[in-house]
């Protein structure tokens, strides 16, 4: 079925009663990042119980279009939790009969069934989000001590891979601050720009994620530690550090 297109499969899924949406999610759905490169990433909800045929197109996979098809229920709990989680708080609605209309092909809509569930994946519960937040400071507190301690013990290479490991449990901290799922690296800028995490410029952030990453540097590690603390403090998470004790020190600007 690589003939199949885009736009064939939507006037076919739209003529079909029992589909209930169609969601966009990936490089198209983000603005100015498709390339010539990117497929066509299509969720297509079923009513619950719905009799339709479309499901032989399940794992329908080419160069030009993806589909994932799903029952409404099973379409509610996807990503919730899991990696598909950013990819469909940034999706777009392309369809949705639960709320009586249909989106325009490609943008989203205002509000409805289908929007409102996507709504729901892109905001995090309140406590929700202060678990996982305080998992991943502890985390990248982890990440971050071994790495100094790596540095002060003449252990450069173990040293930038804890420092790269902090990273990724910094973001994942950062975002669950803000109630929101971590983006995909590949979106982070674009996500940063547009959507900006409060109290943090999305360039200077990116700079030294850029810096810790490459290099591994202490300096900027600490740096970057000491704002993190501040704001893990407001967001009540100080229990989670006063646990490092001591340890702290090393984490800390010298």
């Amino acid at each position: 079925m690589e003939s199949l297109t885009y736009d064939a499969f939507i006037e076919l899924a739209t003529a079909d009663p029992a589909v209930v949406g169609l969601v966009l999610k990936g490089s198209r759905a983000h603005d100015s990042m498709a390339t010539e490169h990117s497929d066509h990433d299509l969720y297509v909800v079923l009513a619950d119980g719905a009799v339709t045929d479309l499901p032989r197109f399940t794992g329908h996979r080419t160069s030009r279009l993806d589909l994932v098809i799903v029952s409404l229920a099973e379409f509610r709990a996807a990503g919730m939790p899991g990696h598909e989680r950013y990819a469909l708080a940034r999706a777009r609605v392309v369809l949705d009969r639960l709320s009586g209309g249909a989106a325009e092909s490609g943008r989203p809509a205002e509000s409805g069934g289908i929007a409102e569930i996507l709504a729901a994946k892109a905001r995090l519960g309140v406590d929700e989000a202060f678990r996982a937040a305080g998992g991943w400071l502890d985390g990248y507190a982890n990440s971050l001590y071994r790495s100094v301690k790596n540095d002060r013990d003449g252990e450069p290479l173990a040293a930038r891979l804890d420092a790269t490991d902090s990273v990724g449990h910094l973001l994942e901290l950062l975002f669950a601050l803000d109630r929101r799922p971590r983006p995909y690296n590949k979106y982070l800028r674009w996500e940063l720009a547009r959507h900006p995490l409060p109290g943090w410029d999305g360039d200077t952030l990116l700079g030294a994620v850029d810096r810790i990453s490459a290099s591994g540097d202490v300096a900027v590690q600490r740096r970057l530690f000491a704002r993190v603390e501040a704001a893990a403090r407001r967001a009540g998470h100080g229990a989670v550090l006063d646990a490092w004790g001591e340890d702290l020190r090393l984490m800390r600007p010298q």
